[in-house]
């Protein structure tokens, strides 16, 4: 005798309720890849100044074809971007304005309200996605380079370094402070990126050399024309080397990373390096993503990101290597600490540093 099971029938709500999420998160790609655009027209700094623009005024400063204008104005608005004048006048006539608040957003790449980077990351993850889903298929990864994403992360990170770097996250180093104060302190920063940590430490301590090491040569190269831009390219110094570079000189005061632990293969090797690299009585300190303690179905909307950017970026990053530890972005404080005692510390202290993004972890023999 044979039995047949029915599968059960879904609730009618419950798929229009995810049909329903699905389309708007589409949507939000979908506008988020029109704000990259601008971005890369330079349409919002036009935008930003005078009194409003028409479409013809808009591609006459900006060098675009007046119907992309138009339609791409009309397209902002819609989105709740930018605002219009007279709504019910001629289309080409219509003038167009971005609020102060969002010119904040889209242009002030200092503030930590700034989003154009991510918007940036939607085009950059899509170029990626067929060596993302042959790394799957193949249990391979997809080299950093491939991405060409370094501006991106410079741009993402750049707010809180020049917001709390030296303002909070250091002074809540007390030992590291002092030296730094000293004005003698030598540190050395483990995957630099463009350099900006680097040069905002040599900024606020007078006399302190900084060297930063990386991997990704277009960051050395832009790292090294900004710290000739702030005037310290005297006493900061970027390489193109590996971390795990035995000739690399030790004896720092400091030793730091910052939102890279996650990304490497060996994470561990990297980690003994920056132990071996420390000078009696030096610091060592790893400030990376603050994911939650554990997995939890219900995660916040940061976690969220932390998981949709590992998916796309930084574990196929991270698993280029055979044995690679395979972390990704949802680097939970356990991990840490297991990656940091088997490089030879003996205890993982967690800062009382709140910010919702970063992590700080202090790492002690």
């Amino acid at each position: 005798m044979s039995t047949t099971t029915t599968a059960p029938t879904a609730d009618p709500d419950a798929i229009d309720a995810f049909a329903e999420r699905l389309f708007a998160a589409g949507l939000g790609a979908l506008e988020l890849l029109n704000v990259e655009l601008g971005s890369r027209l330079g349409l919002y700094h036009h935008l930003a100044h005078g009194e409003g623009h028409s479409p013809a005024e808009l591609a006459a400063a900006a060098g675009i074809h007046e119907r992309y204008a138009q339609e791409w104005l009309e397209q902002q608005t819609v989105a709740g971007v930018l605002t219009v004048d007279d709504p019910i006048a001629a289309p080409t006539a219509r003038r167009y304005r971005l609020p102060a608040a969002h010119a904040t957003v889209l242009l002030e790449r200092d503030s930590e309200a700034f989003m154009a980077a991510f918007a940036g990351f939607i085009p950059v993850a899509a170029a990626a996605l067929d060596a993302v889903a042959d790394a799957f298929r193949a249990g391979s990864g997809v080299p950093y380079s491939l991405y060409r994403i370094h501006d991106i992360q410079a741009a993402w990170t750049r707010p809180a370094f020049l917001h709390h770097l030296t303002q909070t996250w250091l002074p809540a180093v007390p030992q590291a402070h002092e030296r730094l104060v000293s004005g003698t302190a030598r540190v050395c920063e483990i995957g630099c990126g463009e350099g900006i940590a680097a040069v905002q430490i040599a900024l606020a301590y007078p006399g302190v050399t900084v060297d930063g090491y990386d991997l990704d040569e277009p960051s050395i190269v832009v790292a090294r024309t900004e710290a000739e831009a702030a005037g310290v390219a005297d006493r900061v110094r970027f390489e193109l080397r590996d971390a795990a570079d035995y000739a690399i000189d030790g004896a720092y005061d400091l030793v730091f990373s910052v939102e890279m632990l996650h990304d490497l293969p060996d994470p561990v090797g990297v980690l003994a390096t920056m132990r071996r690299l420390r000078a009696p009585g030096g610091t060592v300190l790893v400030i990376d993503e603050r994911a939650a303690e554990a997995f939890d179905p219900d995660a916040d909307e940061m976690e969220r990101l932390f998981y949709a950017c590992s998916t796309l970026h930084c574990l196929p990053v991270g698993m280029t290597e055979p044995g690679s530890a395979a972390t990704g972005t949802v680097i939970r404080p356990d991990a840490v600490r297991q990656h940091a005692a088997a490089a030879g510390f003996s205890h993982t202290e967690i800062l009382d540093v709140e910010h919702p993004q970063f992590r700080l972890y202090l790492l002690h023999d």
